[in-house]
């Protein structure tokens, strides 16, 4: 037999089990465990394999890399007094921007890693643990034996709106350009990065640079105004930038008063060398820069707000999950799935809506295509 069809025959084998031994692979096939070996190296080469433990290109996971915390929100029973005693009711659950992306794209059904700090206490196995339960690899997350895990306390209104939040995340400057190295094959493995500004400045421009070798997509996803001085000035290698207005007006350091405003904003950080900029406005909806230079604006759904923690990272994985679906050429299409994940997370208590599933997006698909036929 010739070598391209024992090539195929053992990507076949592999597919249907990838954690097979190279001595099953030589029986199977009648060959020698070298000549096996000679075949594997082959197709890493070609990157039908992407190095060991035989990961398909097909299978390659998403790799969430930032904020894992614990949260706490403290919700008002009343319309809330300052300077006073309020009464409130009080959940915990896991969050953190990269975190709850990376829970997102799990229940979603994408294969997904998480890159994260924690430290040697019980919140920091409790989220480990957590996020393997979701189906989340967590193996290369940085465990500090010296640091106490992240946590992030929101306080929302009698309507479950945030009015003040803190947070305690020091720890995620542990994540050094030195972590960005060790973890360089993983990255280059992956079908997307996703990244948040809870990393140091120097991080995220290793992250850029370790993206412009490997070429894997890099989405860069804001956390704050304050949080946006850790976005490096020449933005090449940014595939996509997620951030509202306010982190906007942060980045080129000027009020934005109006859209047209926000719009030149747009353009200016896509002249710094990001590809696309997408900017959440809440219930305005988002823009959105298209490849013929226009900015596009889409209307945010209607939808009844129970708690609207965790709607900017529910949007911005379902982004992702379209980028990687679809090769990334349709980003109106992938906002207007983000638009239909945020109002389903809005809708429930919960950070992460718990009855995702890889069919729940499919109501998005069905109004782009409704939208489509009615231009």
């Amino acid at each position: 037999m010739t070598e391209q069809p024992k090539k195929q025959q053992l990507l076949q084998l592999i597919r249907a089990n990838p954690f097979i031994s190279q001595q099953e692979l030589a029986t199977e096939l009648g060959l020698s465990r070298s000549a096996v070996a000679g075949y594997i190296a082959g197709l890493i080469r070609e990157r039908k394999l992407l190095g060991r433990a035989y990961v398909l290109p097909d299978r390659r996971p998403v790799v969430c890399m930032g904020a894992a915390n614990l949260d706490r929100k403290l919700r008002s029973l009343a319309p809330l007094a300052l300077h006073t005693s309020n009464p409130a009711s009080q959940a915990e659950s896991f969050g953190g921007v990269a975190r709850n992306i990376a829970e997102n794209l799990a229940r979603l059904g994408t294969p997904v890693a998480l890159l994260t700090a924690v430290g040697s206490d019980s919140s920091g196995a409790a989220l480990l643990a957590h996020a393997e339960s979701a189906g989340i690899a967590t193996h290369g997350a940085l465990r500090l034996e010296d640091a106490a895990s992240g946590t992030y306390t929101a306080v929302l209104d009698a309507n479950g709106d945030m009015v003040v939040a803190l947070a305690d995340m020091a720890l995620y400057d542990r994540m050094t350009p030195a972590f960005v190295a060790a973890r360089e094959a993983q990255l280059a493995a992956s079908a997307l990065v996703v990244a948040d500004l809870n990393l140091p400045l120097d991080t995220v421009d290793a992250l850029l640079a370790q993206a412009r070798r490997s070429g894997v997509a890099l989405v860069l996803v804001a956390v704050s105004e304050p949080k946006m001085a850790r976005l490096p000035p020449a933005l090449a290698g940014v595939r996509l930038l997620i951030l509202n207005a306010g982190e906007l007006a942060a980045r080129v350091g000027r009020p934005l008063e109006d859209q047209a405003a926000i719009e030149a904003a747009m353009r200016e950080v896509q002249a710094q060398g990001a590809r696309d900029v997408v900017v959440t406005r809440g219930a305005a909806g988002v823009l959105l820069t298209q490849a013929d230079g226009a900015i596009a604006s889409l209307e945010a759904l209607p939808a009844e707000v129970a708690d609207v923690t965790g709607a900017g990272d529910a949007f911005a994985a379902a982004v992702c999950w379209s980028l990687v679906q679809d090769g990334g050429d349709d980003l109106v299409l992938a906002c207007r799935r983000g638009l239909h994940l945020s109002k389903l997370t809005v809708g429930t208590l919960d950070t992460v809506h718990p009855g995702l599933g890889p069919d729940s997006l499919a109501d998005a698909d069905t109004m782009n295509t409704n939208f489509l036929e009615q231009l």
